[in-house]
């Protein structure tokens, strides 16, 4: 599974991080890093995540990776 995140998008609400941590984390206040290939232990954080996203700034899936080239 892949995740891509319009970080144009992102208000740094940093729900994501909080639900899958080892996938996303925030650094300062509004700088959001993650990993695009989500390991598959994560996969379901990662769903839980995109899910709570306030404004649904997370594309998950095996097409995600796709669209980040």
């Amino acid at each position: 599974m892949n995740v891509v995140v319009d970080l144009n998008r992102c208000q740094g609400y940093a729900q994501c991080a909080f639900l899958a941590p080892r996938v996303f984390t925030l650094h300062g206040e509004e700088a959001l890093l993650y990993t695009p290939a989500v390991p598959e232990e994560q996969q379901d954080a990662v769903l839980r995540a995109a899910a709570a996203c306030p404004v649904q700034a997370i594309l998950v899936g095996e097409e995600a990776g796709a669209d980040a080239g």
